[in-house]
């Protein structure tokens, strides 16, 4: 359009020929014009790529670096065997574990026991303990509750597991383990290890221990010279659940069939109801209640431990 106004405005002032040649001039103008701007966007389109090219390399290389980064440090590591996975009790079993000796809940000829191996650092025992207490409600005098200590945390529930078992030499288990529970664990009111210094072989004995000792009312010499002794009595009962492959907490055992960890009160039901059932029939059948436990847990259970096969 401005070559078309040039031309007329030329058209007005000059002659034909001289308005020919303008239009030439202004013609081969806009092409030379044109063809330099088709230029410029091609130098442009080539920069463009250049710049692409030039970031994707970047990526590329920094990809490549970090992939031998990560080898050098995996080859600087040392590489370890790997740990071979912990045989678990066959939950359809029956195992041998000991009733007696140690702390309980319920009558002694009850057609169902409980063992329950616990840590008083270990939060999933005390989130069952309410479902504890809840079976304990239900069945009332059908069921026994047994507790075995079993410290997976042994810097601060050590003192806790022997002050439990010294308790009970005085009668007053229940009482303390509710202060290690209430006033101790949900606290984080431990009594713990001092280097290779342990509190109840101290003369000075262990102070949270000897706390709750005292506000249950037990003799606080006696309670610590047991606390000491009891020291065997927690690697015995911690020995036996190893030898039934127990490994955390907590873990039970239902008239000598295994379960484990903080399950719903339901789970425990199914298991209690099958074995309710199955004594009561044998009671009915001639078993004496109170030899029950002894004659088809113990006598009749698995000696050993008997991992469930792949």
């Amino acid at each position: 359009m401005k070559v078309l106004a040039a031309a007329l405005v030329l058209a007005a002032c000059a002659s034909n020929k001289d308005l020919e040649t303008k239009v030439d001039q202004l013609s081969a103008q806009l092409v030379a014009s044109q063809n330099a701007q088709k230029e410029l966007e091609r130098r442009v389109d080539e920069l463009t790529l250049t710049i692409k090219t030039s970031a994707l390399d970047q990526k590329l290389l920094t990809a490549k670096v970090d992939e031998l980064a990560t080898k050098q440090a995996a080859a600087a590591r040392p590489s370890y065997p790997s740990r071979p996975s912990r045989p678990e009790p066959d939950r359809a079993k029956t195992y041998a574990i000991a009733a007696t000796g140690v702390a309980s809940d319920g009558p002694a000829d009850a057609p169902v026991t409980i063992v329950w191996a616990y840590d008083y650092a270990c939060p999933y025992c005390e989130k069952v303990r309410a479902t504890m207490a809840d079976l304990q409600t239900k069945y009332g005098k059908s069921l026994r509750l047994v507790h075995k200590a079993f410290v997976v945390h042994p810097q601060v529930a050590t003192a806790a597991a022997l002050a439990a078992c010294a308790a009970d030499h005085q009668q007053k288990f229940a009482a303390i383990d509710a202060l290690l529970w209430e006033k101790g664990f949900k606290a984080r009111n431990y009594d713990k290890d001092v280097g290779t210094e342990k509190c109840w072989k101290s003369s000075a004995g262990c102070a949270v221990s000897l706390g709750f000792a005292q506000e249950a009312k037990l003799n606080l010499k006696r309670f610590q010279a047991d606390m000491t002794a009891c020291e065997v009595d927690i690697q015995n009962q911690m020995h036996e659940l190893q030898t039934f492959g127990v490994g955390a907490t907590p873990s039970f055992f239902i008239n000598g069939r295994f379960l484990s960890g903080a399950m719903p009160i339901e789970n425990f039901a199914a298991v209690v109801d099958e074995e309710l059932a199955k004594a009561k029939e044998r009671i009915h059948q001639g078993t004496p209640a109170a030899k029950y436990y002894q004659e088809w847990v113990m006598d009749k259970g698995e000696k050993t431990l008997a991992p469930v096969t792949p």
